[in-house]
């Protein structure tokens, strides 16, 4: 079945991108998910990592820190609590947000906060050697 559905990213602050997708790959705490038009309602949370999207043959990667994705057939809305362009981080914020992760696993109580903090680590360390 091809369509597109309206995908939304949401921050705290604002509505970062709102457009008709064709897909979305999203770094589900659970695994990552595809997610087309047409697709089974689901909530997940979300994991640290890179939101593939596609939409009208062009791809834009999205990192985002943790949330939660919603979906419908006809939408994906997800709320991140921290969402960057791939294409614009600097090596410089991504050393600045690697900083702020070492020190959140450093700090990290429990095992999940300590699994979520060591997942963000090891992402902007992907992210980090990508841009250098």
């Amino acid at each position: 079945m091809a369509g597109t559905f309206k995908f939304e990213l949401v921050s705290p602050e604002r509505v970062l991108l709102s457009i008709d997708a064709d897909q979305v790959v999203v770094p589900g705490s659970d695994g990552e998910f595809a997610v087309l038009a047409g697709h089974a309602p689901v909530i997940a949370t979300l994991r640290p990592g890179v939101l593939d999207v596609t939409a009208g043959g062009t791809k834009r990667r999205l990192f985002v820190k943790s949330g939660f994705a919603e979906v419908d057939p006809s939408r994906l809305t997800v709320l991140a609590e921290k969402a960057y362009d791939v294409e614009e981080l600097s090596a410089s914020a991504i050393a600045e947000e690697l900083k702020s992760a070492e020190a959140e696993l450093a700090a990290a109580k429990d095992d999940n906060a300590k699994r979520m903090a060591d997942t963000l680590v090891n992402e902007l360390k992907r992210l980090s050697a990508k841009a250098a």
